[in-house]
């Protein structure tokens, strides 16, 4: 990914809210499964890491983004933001 594309992945990010939580119990297997099949319906994820999970943010974004398939666009203080591009129902067209 170009940083032109990462870019362009964090403007379209900034404006869509978290919609997924990793709270005390850091990044399971539920959570996981739940990142994945939300990528069935999207192209771009935005997690929240809370306050009370002492995990590295850029540790969880790296271990979701390998279990995932996807790529990690930007770790924002505790915000996440994950793309993988959807082959069947592209929404999302990344300058080159």
């Amino acid at each position: 990914m170009t940083s032109k594309q990462r870019a362009y992945l964090i403007s379209l990010a900034s404006n869509l809210d978290p919609i997924f939580q990793v709270g005390k119990s850091s990044l399971t297997p539920e959570v996981t499964e739940a990142v994945s099949e939300s990528f069935n319906n999207r192209e771009l994820i935005k997690i929240a890491v809370l306050k009370n999970c002492f995990d590295d943010p850029k540790e969880i974004a790296s271990m979701l983004a390998d279990r995932t398939q996807s790529q990690v666009v930007k770790v924002i203080g505790k915000k996440i933001i994950l793309y993988k591009e959807n082959k069947d129902n592209k929404k999302i067209i990344l300058p080159q």
